[in-house]
Formats: C-alpha cells, sequence, structure tokens
C-alpha cells in the first residue's frame, strides 16, 4: 500500500510547482445514486486519492503553500455514531489528522465558514473547473464573498487554473511502491483471463464467463477496473460492447477486454480465444497479424521514442497483414496515406495507465507527441474488427473481432510487461483451453 509518507511527499511536489501565492483546492468524489435510496458502491476520485489516501466523502482536500499554521488541511464528515451504525465507521477531523498526515482537519460544515479566509490574498487558485456544478457555484461565491472586502483591505484571488495541468503531469510518473501496486493489480487480471478462458464452453453464456472474471477479482480483494467487455462472435467487434448476455457458439471467437483495480490502480487486459478451443483458419490468419502488430509496437516501449511509434508501427504491420490476406487492396503505401486500415482498425494502439483505466496525463507537449520515460505505464491494444455486413468483405472474415492488449512499464533501459502471465500466443492459448 501507500504510505503516509508518500502522500505527503506528493502534496509537496505539487505545492512546489503551484508556488507560495497559490491555493489548491480539491473536493471528494460525491457518492452516486444507483436507484431510489440505494448507491453505486463509493469510489474515491482519483486526484482526491492521490494526494491524500482518504476513502470518504463529504469531503475537501486544501494545500495553502507556505501556510504558517499548516498548509494541509482537510474538511470531512464529523464522527456521528447512529450514521457510523447505518453506514460505517468515520475518520471525523481527529481521526484524518492522525491516520492520514494532514497538518488540521475540519468538520465540512465549516467548509463555507473558514474558506473564503483561505482564499484572501491567495492571488492563483488551482481547481478542476466543470467536474462538479454544485462546487463551482459554491467556489465563485467564497471568492465573491472576498472581492466583496477589496475597499476593507481584502486581496482576492485574480487568476484560476486548471489543477490538472500540475497535477496530472506527477500522475503520469508512477514510483516504486504504485508500480509494486500495479503488477499485483495485472497478476489477479491475469488470474482472472486465465479463469475466463477455462470457464468458456459451446452453449455458455457470456455472462457466465464475466462471472468468472469477477469471481477472481473479489477473492483477491480487487474489483473490477471497468465494465468487462466479454463479446462473442460479431460482438467483438463493438469496442465498448457492455452487455455480456449472448450465447457462445461453436465456431466463434470470444474477446474479453477486463482489468482489476487493486488499492486503487487499474490493470486492462484484453485476449481473443475460439469458444470451442481452436482457431479456424481466417481466425488464426487475423489472430497472427494482431500478435505480429503488437509485438512491432512493443519493439518501440522503450526511453527517449515517441508514443506515437509504437501506434504507427502497429498500423503499418495490420495494414501489411490485411492487404496479404486480401482484406485490403492495392500497396502498403497507399493503404497507409489514405487510411484505408481504418475500416478494421479504427482506434489508437493504447493509453496511459495508473488510478484510472485510461489514465491522466498528456501525450503532446508543445504540439509534439511526447518521448517515453521510465515510470509511465500504458496499454499496448491493437485489434482487427469486421462487423457483419462489412460491404466487399468475404462471408468467411465477417463477424471476427480480436484484440490483443497488454500493460507495459517504461524502465530505464526498455520496458516490463506486467501482464505476461495470460498467454497472448495463438498455440499457447489454444493449450490453455485444452486443460478445460
Amino acid at each position: 500500500m501507500i504510505k503516509p509518507a508518500e502522500f505527503a511527499r506528493r502534496r509537496k511536489q505539487l505545492m512546489r510547482m503551484a508556488d507560495e501565492d497559490a491555493i489548491l483546492i480539491l473536493p471528494s468524489a460525491p457518492e452516486r445514486v444507483r436507484s431510489h435510496d440505494t448507491h453505486f458502491p463509493y469510489r474515491q476520485d482519483s486526484d482526491f486519492w492521490y494526494l491524500s489516501g482518504f476513502p470518504e466523502p463529504e469531503a475537501v482536500l486544501v494545500l495553502v503553500p507556505g501556510r504558517k499554521h499548516g498548509e494541509v488541511l482537510l474538511f470531512c464528515r464529523d464522527r456521528d455514531p447512529e450514521r457510523e451504525a447505518w453506514d460505517g465507521p468515520r475518520a471525523g477531523a481527529e481521526g484524518a489528522v492522525e491516520a492520514y498526515g494532514v497538518d488540521d482537519a475540519y468538520p465540512i460544515t465549516d467548509l463555507d465558514e473558514i474558506l473564503p479566509g483561505l482564499l484572501e490574498g491567495r492571488s492563483r487558485v488551482y481547481y478542476h473547473f466543470g467536474r462538479d456544478t454544485e462546487f463551482d457555484l459554491k467556489l465563485i461565491g467564497w471568492v465573491n464573498r472576498v472581492r466583496s472586502q477589496v475597499r476593507h483591505g481584502a486581496q482576492p484571488p485574480h487568476e484560476f487554473l486548471e489543477l490538472g495541468h500540475l497535477l496530472h503531469e506527477l500522475r503520469l510518473f508512477k514510483s516504486a511502491a504504485e508500480l509494486r501496486l500495479m503488477r499485483r493489480s495485472a497478476a489477479i487480471a491475469a488470474e482472472a483471463q486465465l479463469a475466463a478462458m477455462r470457464a468458456t464452453r459451446v452453449g455458455g453464456r457470456e455472462y457466465e464467463v464475466e462471472a468468472a472474471l469477477q469471481y477472481t477479482y473479489r477473492r483477491h480483494n480487487a474489483v473490477a477496473a471497468y465494465e468487462p467487455i466479454v463479446g462473442a462472435g460479431a460482438n467483438g467487434c463493438v469496442l465498448h460492447y457492455r452487455a455480456n448476455n449472448a450465447p457462445l457458439n461453436d465456431g466463434e471467437l470470444l474477446l474479453c477486454d477486463a482489468g482489476a483495480e487493486y488499492a486503487g490502480y487499474a490493470s486492462d487486459i484484453t485476449r481473443t480465444w475460439p469458444v470451442n478451443g481452436r482457431y479456424s483458419k481466417e481466425q488464426r490468419a487475423l489472430h497472427e497479424i494482431v500478435l505480429a502488430a503488437q509485438a512491432a509496437a512493443m519493439a518501440q516501449a522503450r526511453p527517449g521514442r515517441r508514443w506515437i511509434l509504437g501506434h504507427e508501427a502497429a498500423v503499418e504491420v495490420l495494414t501489411e497483414g490485411l492487404l496479404s490476406v486480401g482484406l485490403l487492396k492495392g500497396s502498403l503505401k497507399s493503404a497507409l496515406s489514405s487510411g484505408a486500415y481504418k475500416k478494421f482498425y479504427m482506434h489508437k494502439t493504447g493509453h496511459w495507465l495508473g488510478l484510472d483505466v485510461h489514465d491522466v496525463g498528456e501525450y503532446k507537449v508543445a504540439g509534439d507527441y511526447r518521448e517515453l520515460e521510465p515510470g509511465m505505464v500504458f496499454t499496448i491494444e491493437p485489434g482487427i474488427y469486421i462487423a457483419p455486413g462489412s460491404k466487399g468483405v468475404p462471408a468467411k472474415w465477417q463477424g471476427i473481432g480480436i484484440r490483443i492488449e497488454d500493460d507495459v512499464a517504461i524502465t530505464r533501459d526498455g520496458h516490463e510487461v506486467l501482464t505476461d502471465a495470460v498467454p497472448r500466443d495463438t498455440d499457447a492459448i489454444e493449450a490453455v483451453l485444452a486443460t478445460r
């Protein structure tokens, strides 16, 4: 787990970046109603968690660089034995200071009284404008309250800046402790993928495969990092398929895109396997193309290489493969320049990974794709999708959707594949399926 000292280091680093005349304000995630008086399981805002490790709703973290009476303030719910009997224990202000290393804590009900005084004398406010309309209006009200006192010498903030501009650059680079958690998350997700393979049977349903995933997550104290995509046959061509209720038919492929969230950190794996245990000739040919495309992208995953180079390498291999099997016509150069491959491959080859499955961090810096550096973690996930009814495509190819996705951490001299425990090789997948 992340230790209090690391949360403190993150806050210090962020405050150094913001400078002493700034104030940084970050509310916790709200609780979300599922239906009537029941709620979705609570999940803390990733930025709030990154800076505090505080797990409760109805809280606001305020960082005031250089403040003599304490730079790190947390507003949170008071202890309430009656509510705690229903909803579980609360830290309260005293517990927040003891357990989470903040300089001071106050009841959330005191926020309206205290925050205007903290804003006064600060020239810049860092905050996520537009995320929470209700809190946006409160913040504007507090600023206006300070402005109303200008004639009496008050100094209101005059600059409002996006907090993510500073904070998300910090989150992009994972610490040793974060990488340990991400390896654990990846190991759980890998075990779940293998369980899903073994739960696949002709005549079963997609949700039975999903159940194997979910069971594995929970038995390791993890949850799903996102709704699993378990798409059989043509459903594998739907990039964000969610229904997970169709039958598993003989001769179809099953695309399984799923990841665990462990201690807040996500993993993200996709494998595509035959329901009956054996790839058909066409399925094998396309699976081998996607596998080669992933290997080409992996070869670009090292320090000093631009992030986009992995995508470009994968696209070239995919296009060459689609030409070789007759799904595209013409030359490689023309197919690449015209974007003809986008008919069968319409997304980028990966995304940052961390506290969010599509994690924060800029892909471009000063207009150019950024170079990879140690500590960055991202996915590599090429695919081919041939939806039913695709014009000009022979029937034998239609309804095949294939994606292969792994989680990769950049190291000093190359990369580490965090999800290597799940076979991706065509023959190795068939070998796993043979053990069912």
